[in-house]
């Protein structure tokens, strides 16, 4: 098994938090895991974007030519990677913030990210809403798991958003529940 994503957002869409969640719980899990987080000058509007590559086996290259997954937060960022995307891979996107053309021939899901983490009070939260979609859909790993070290990122100061998170998290489960 070998899965690479690529997670691309606007800084401060939680891109990195997203991919270091994915990476260390893979991490944990006992698989290889390689990233590359892009942000630079992005940290707060432009494209951040963050190569990812989970796998039984050794990984030689944490750069992405091709990838299996690509999780995509906003409209710049799906124009820009939407070629890097293998034709049966798969495409989630944030659709509160991205129109998909009809030239994606991938399985694509829309979820409503933004809209529903505006109703869980934190705007914030729609990178874990589209990471509750992921793991719904390609089942690498347990929400358990992912709560754990999420729970061990947001101990001390940011504790207090971790029932937000947990919710964002569900939240995106059952939207692709719901589309079964």
């Amino acid at each position: 098994m070998t899965e690479k994503i690529i997670l691309a957002g606007f800084g401060g869409q939680g891109m990195m938090l997203l991919g270091k969640l994915l990476a260390q719980t893979a991490m944990i899990e006992g698989k290889y895991v390689t990233f590359f987080p892009s942000y630079g000058t992005e940290v707060r509007g432009g494209t951040a974007v963050y190569h990812l590559i989970i796998s039984n086996e050794e990984i030689f290259s944490p750069l992405i030519e091709i990838a299996d997954t690509l999780i995509i937060m906003n409209q710049p960022s799906y124009q820009k990677f939407k070629g890097m995307l293998k034709p049966e891979g798969l495409l989630i996107v944030n659709s509160s913030m991205v129109k998909v053309d009809s030239s994606v021939k991938s399985k694509v899901y829309k979820v409503p990210a933004t809209e529903l983490a505006s109703k869980l009070g934190n705007v914030l939260v729609s990178n874990i809403i589209i990471l509750g979609a992921y793991l719904a859909i390609r089942k690498l790993f347990s929400a358990d798991h992912i709560m754990k070290q999420l729970r061990e990122m947001l101990k001390n100061k940011k504790r207090e958003l971790f029932t937000t998170n947990k919710q964002a998290l569900e939240s995106g489960i059952k939207v692709i529940k719901s589309l079964k």
